[in-house]
């Protein structure tokens, strides 16, 4: 995330900052200077932050959500994918703030070279994808845009409409479990390193919300949307840090080693969102509904080290059969964004090969 400091003083700065940095989404950004551009123009060279595989064609594609918004996205083939037959699919969400050319690519070309035809896309208002103004976080949006995604794949003559499944890493794994409760189409689901954003806003890792906190929040929200009525530019809520220093913590020493060097740094990847954006994201639940999703299967993947795991953990606890909880050994939350070594490949490949199956 980009942008100048603005000031802020008070209880609720302090106490908003404290949240924010708990939940690894970051130091409250404070970017007025912040253009909302138009989608972006495509790039067709491979700008990704992962080598191009030589068993997977790639190909770059649009389509509309429900919503009129035109997403961007990647779709992966198997390499000699016969046309005459109907292979299952999946769709992939990115994290939170991130863009198809990293993690969520990542997973499905690595898919794709595994028997799937795979899409990444860029959610509304990020990256290639449009919706004015950018950086704009919607949760009826990133819900939306998984069903989009199914929609497209349910038009290829070489998908099986009623095989098609979902993958949603870290923020995407919350919004991939909402779509799939209120979309039969999608026949599976796996999240891994799964971000409930929702309470990450309302109170971080705390067991609890902080309704005192919340409402200063909102507040704070509410300032700002008046201050924007009246010509003042927006502010943004950074995900990442630009820079570490020695006050920084862990969380944010994990995501600034992917989101800000060469590793997993890409040019449409702000990690930022309007700071008028975080009441709707606030009301967003991930788990009132998981039930919902029954009897489809539901994979959850998670690092013992992540500090995430406790979203995981919760949605496993409140989901209904069938449904598994993965640990992978000696790993983070970041870890499973691009470390090809750790990432369970074959778990993913076994568990939609067993719940797409012809």
């Amino acid at each position: 995330m980009n942008g100048d400091a603005t000031k802020e003083t008070g209880t609720a700065l302090t106490q908003r900052r404290e949240m924010l940095k708990l939940t690894g989404l970051a130091a409250l950004g404070l970017a007025s200077n912040m253009a909302a551009p138009a989608m972006a123009q495509q790039t067709l060279a491979w700008d990704k932050t992962f080598p191009k595989s030589d068993r997977v064609e790639h190909r770059k594609v649009s389509y509309a959500n429900r919503l009129g918004i035109t997403l961007v996205a990647d779709l992966y083939l198997p390499k000699g994918l016969e046309r005459s037959r109907r292979y299952p699919a999946l769709v992939v969400g990115t994290p939170f703030g991130a863009v198809k050319e990293q993690a969520s690519g990542l997973y499905a070309q690595t898919m794709a070279e595994r028997g799937f035809v795979a899409i990444a896309h860029d959610p509304s208002y990020v990256g290639e994808s449009g919706g004015q103004p950018h950086e704009i976080a919607s949760s009826e949006a990133l819900v939306e845009d998984f069903s989009a995604g199914v929609d497209y794949l349910g038009k290829l003559s070489f998908v099986d409409r009623e095989r098609i499944g979902l993958i949603g890493v870290c923020g995407s794994g919350g919004f991939g479990l909402a779509a799939a409760e209120i979309d039969p189409r999608i026949k599976a689901v796996a999240t891994v390193s799964m971000y409930d954003i929702g309470q990450a806003k309302r109170q971080g890792l705390s067991a609890a919300a902080d309704e005192a906190s919340i409402r200063k929040s909102l507040e704070k929200v509410a300032a700002q949307r008046w201050a924007e009525v009246d010509g003042a530019e927006r502010t943004m809520v950074i995900g990442t840090p630009q820079a570490i220093t020695a006050a920084s913590t862990e969380i944010d020493r994990e995501f600034f080693d992917y989101y800000r060097t060469p590793r997993g740094q890409h040019a449409r990847s702000t990690t930022a969102f309007s700071t008028t954006s975080d009441a709707q994201m606030m009301q967003f639940w991930s788990y009132e509904r998981l039930g919902w999703i029954s009897p489809r299967p539901v994979l959850f993947i998670t690092g013992d080290k992540a500090h995430s795991r406790i979203f995981s953990e919760h949605a496993y606890a409140r989901a209904s059969e069938p449904k598994e909880l993965f640990i992978v050994a000696n790993a983070g939350h970041v870890d499973l964004y691009d470390r090809v070594n750790l990432i369970p490949w074959d778990k993913l490949k076994s568990f939609f090969d067993r719940n797409l199956s012809a």
